[in-house]
């Protein structure tokens, strides 16, 4: 087995309810953002579509949902070859959504009603329970969850499918990163804190606690892509 067709294959969940070319897809992804498929890689459709005893339908569909992200290019007469994510780009990508996650969150904080920020702290509450059970995916999806709730209630629709994606693309290495205890618990805190100058109307505070939360999970992350990229250079 080529090492592309074993690096994909192990991030390839066949148990799961989706249609192939989404699995595919989603393996493909994951596998490149992790740099287990290093850039600079050719990805042989044919070789891979014999070795997974996969046809090549979902396999095309797939590269061409990557070529349109730009985590791969189509090179003429050459083929798909990965680009992958550089640390170039974990910077760009926090520098963005520091400057939205501001915006979305002061917006939010002047926006929501008392029942929604009943709604925010009783999910707060609910992760603090998850985190003392150490149910790691669930603290995970409800840190998620309360990033996403901060942008329903901005009710800026564009502004969260925009950080929404640029989220996609370092979700990988945030959970991670975030699995010991003492990062999550760190991680909660930061949640807290967030929501009580929310409460409280802080605006001046509030845009100096989520610059630094952000900035703690990017040292964290770079730091897991470095290893990664070391790991896979050897």
């Amino acid at each position: 087995m080529s090492k592309i067709s074993e690096a994909v294959g192990k991030n390839l969940d066949l148990s799961l309810n989706e249609p192939l070319k989404e699995l595919v897809y989603k393996a493909f992804r994951k596998t490149i953002i992790l740099g287990e498929i290093p850039a600079g890689q050719r990805i042989n459709e044919k070789e891979f579509s014999e070795v997974m005893n996969i046809s090549r339908t979902p396999i095309r569909y797939a590269l061409q949902k990557l070529v349109e992200e730009g985590l791969v290019d189509h090179v003429k007469g050459v083929g798909i070859i990965v680009r992958g994510i550089s640390l170039n780009d974990a910077h760009e990508i926090y520098a963005i959504r520091k400057s939205l996650d501001v915006l979305a969150t002061i917006t939010a904080m002047k926006e929501m009603t008392s029942d929604d920020f009943d709604e925010l702290k009783a999910l707060l509450e609910e992760t603090e329970q998850l985190n003392e059970e150490n149910e790691i995916d669930q603290v995970l999806q409800r840190f998620s969850d309360f990033n996403e709730l901060i942008y329903e209630k901005s009710k800026m629709l564009r502004l969260k499918s925009i950080v929404m994606k640029l989220r996609e693309y370092l979700v990988y290495f945030r959970d991670i990163s975030i699995r010991s205890k003492d990062r999550r618990d760190k991680a909660l805190n930061e949640h807290w804190l967030i929501y009580k100058c929310m409460l409280n109307q802080e605006e001046t505070q509030l845009e100096l606690l989520i610059t630094e939360h952000l900035d703690y999970s990017q040292s964290f992350i770079l730091k897991e892509m470095e290893k990664h990229l070391n790991e896979t250079d050897k």
